[in-house]
Formats: structure tokens, sequence, C-alpha cells
């Protein structure tokens, strides 16, 4: 009987092994047709997983404002924390885009039209005042003599025509935030926040039921430690960078920079990216400024900026953040540089959190061997 039983397991191990080897020969052989169904499963879904992510960048607040609710004297609020946590949450967030939209928004919008409608003169006065420079001077090396003459008789406008930057930002926002896309994505992420602790308390369950007790506590650590190192870059990025451009705009406002929201809500935005961020924002205000207000006023931004930063890098970033993710500036450096190549902008600001992780895990790995090594 044993004999017939393991004869049949052999058959039918070959038999799905068969039919694994024609599936993937099919697949191979209609690449094109099968890529095009994946495209369009994911296109589908993407609404879904876009859900998925906002939940996910939610879960905290609600959790903490629905802690707030659940403690309150007022039975009917207690019993309806989780619900009124959601919506605390939905309209903080709604009052930020109307802030955004009304209040912020309109300021660098104009600040953008007015460099857009005078760049072709500002390159022009740049180009006087460089030929009026001595020939001895360190900015007369033939690079750049070389590099300027390519330029100079360039129409620079044409390349920022204020109509066909629209146009483009129109088109992007249709394509990939159409509005059945973000309706689906608002109510997915609201059904998800609030049966969250069903849908962890099921996966839990599912992961203790297919994983070893050892590797399912291990990967219960590791997801609550990525989450709480998610977590904490997002939100001390997140305001440090408020902080930052508020402080910038303030200041280059009182030294009379031109573009200065424009110039401030740029640096803060890119000062999101630890190290580079900085450096790519300052030296892009630094550039403006030279053009529109000359040697001086461009030398004394970039001193005023560089203190700001200093300030911030020092006293106001280690307490917004508290505990360092303790990660090696090279290190984080080499992140974003390997996060930026293949995932852009995206990859740049995720890939702190992430070397943070691969840090925990590797350093966790090294201890696990050195401990049976040391045991044998």
């Amino acid at each position: 009987m044993n004999e017939i039983k393991n004869h049949g397991k052999k058959w039918l191990y070959w038999f799905l092994l068969g039919v694994a080897i024609i599936v993937v020969y099919k697949a191979l052989d209609n690449f094109g047709d099968v890529m095009g169904v994946v495209t369009k499963f994911f296109e589908i879904i993407t609404p879904f997983l876009v859900g998925i992510f906002i939940s996910y960048l939610l879960y905290m607040p609600c959790k903490k404002i629905e802690e707030s609710y659940a403690k309150s004297k007022l039975k009917w609020i207690a019993k309806r924390s989780r619900g009124l946590g959601i919506l605390t949450v939905y309209l903080i967030i709604l009052l930020l885009v109307v802030i955004l939209i009304n209040f912020i928004l309109p300021v660098v919008f104009e600040s953008v039209v007015d460099l857009i409608n005078n760049i072709q003169n500002y390159y022009e006065i740049a180009i006087d005042n460089y030929n009026q420079l001595p020939s001895d001077h360190i900015l007369k090396s033939g690079m750049v003599e070389d590099t300027i003459q390519n330029v100079q008789n360039l129409d620079i406008k044409q390349y920022f025509q204020l109509e066909q930057i629209l146009a483009y930002v129109v088109s992007a926002i249709d394509a990939v935030t159409g509005i059945f896309d973000v309706v689906v994505a608002v109510i997915v992420s609201v059904y998800i926040l609030a049966e969250r602790v069903e849908i962890l308390n099921a996966i839990k369950k599912l992961a203790e039921a297919v994983f070893k007790e050892k590797t399912y506590k291990n990967l219960g650590k590791y997801f609550n430690n990525s989450n709480e190192i998610f977590f904490k870059f997002i939100a001390s990025q997140f305001l440090d960078a408020v902080i930052v451009g508020i402080m910038v705009t303030i200041a280059m406002s009182i030294m009379g920079v031109k573009f200065a929201p424009l110039l401030g809500f740029l640096i803060g935005l890119f000062n999101m990216i630890p190290y580079i961020g900085a450096i790519i924002a300052v030296a892009i205000a630094t550039l403006i400024t030279l053009i529109t207000g000359g040697l001086s006023q461009a030398i004394w931004m970039l001193i005023v900026v560089i203190i700001l930063q200093q300030i911030d890098a020092n006293i106001i970033n280690p307490k917004i953040i508290g505990q360092s993710l303790k990660i090696s500036p090279l290190l984080v450096m080499f992140a974003i540089t390997v996060g930026g190549a293949y995932f852009g902008i995206l990859g740049m600001f995720l890939a702190v959190p992430a070397i943070a992780v691969v840090r925990i895990l590797v350093e966790d790995y090294m201890d696990y061997k050195l401990m049976i090594k040391k045991q044998k």
C-alpha cells in the first residue's frame, strides 16, 4: 500500500513539474502579452495599493488620537474613539491641504511665474556682469569661457514657457490622480484604518501558523523596529523641513532676496533628503540669488543659510528626532545615491530608513554568527 502511495506521489511530482515547465515556456513565449496582463492588473489595483500606503502612513496618528479619545470621561466619545480618531486625522489633513492651497502655494507660484517671466533678463544681466570682469579674474578660465560661449546665444525663456509647464503639470496630474482613483484610495484607507486591529491580528495569526516560533518572534521584532524607524524619520524630517523652510524664508525676506518664498520652500523641501538635498537646494538658491541680486547678496545669503542649517543640524534636528538613527554619513550618502539611481526622488528620501533597517538586520546576523562561534 505504501509503495503504491509513494509511486502516486512520484507521478504527481513529475506531472506538476511538467505543467510548471509548460506554463513557464508559454509565459516566456508570450512575454509581451503576459507583461501586458500584469501591467493592466497593477493599474487596476493601484488605488488599493495607494489606499494601503495612506493607511500605513496614518496608522500611528490614528492610534495616538484614538487612545486619547478612549481615555475620555464621556462614554459616548470613548465608545466611538476609533471612528473619531480617523475623522480627526482626515480633518487635520484637509485643513493642512486648505492652508497649503490658499496661503503657501499662491506665494510660491507667484515667485515661480515672476522668475519664468524674467529669466531671460536675469540671464542677460549675468552675462553682462561676467563680461565686465577683468581678464585675469578666476572666473575667466577657458572652461568657463567655452561654456558661456556655447549658451550665450540661447533663448533661455523658450525653455520656461509658463503655459507649456502648466500643460505638463495638468497632464501629469490627470494621468496619475484621476478622481475615481483618489476616491477609491481614500475609501480603502478609511476601511483599513477602521479595521486595523482585526487586520493586524489576522496577519499575526497567519504568520504564527506558517512560521516557526523563533522566526515568528524575529519577524515581529523587525517589523516593529522598521515601523518605529520609518515613522520617526518621516515625521521628524517633515517637521524639520517646515521649520527650516520658514526660517530661511524669513531670513531671505529680511535680506531682500528675490523670490524668498520660493527659495525657502525649495530649501525646506530638499532638506528632507539628508546631506545631499541641502547641498543641492542651497546651490540652486545661490545661483538664482547670484543672477537676481548680484555676487554680494548671493554670498551673504549663502552665509546666512549655512548658519541656519548648522543651527538646524546641531540643535533643532536632534531635538526633533530625539535618539538618532546612528548611521554613518558615508553610508547615508551611499544609500541616497543608490536609491536615487533606481527610484528617483522618492528613492533618495526612503533610502535612509531603508538602510537603517538593513543595518539592524546585518548587525543582528553578525551577533548571531559570533555567538554560534563562541559556543563551539
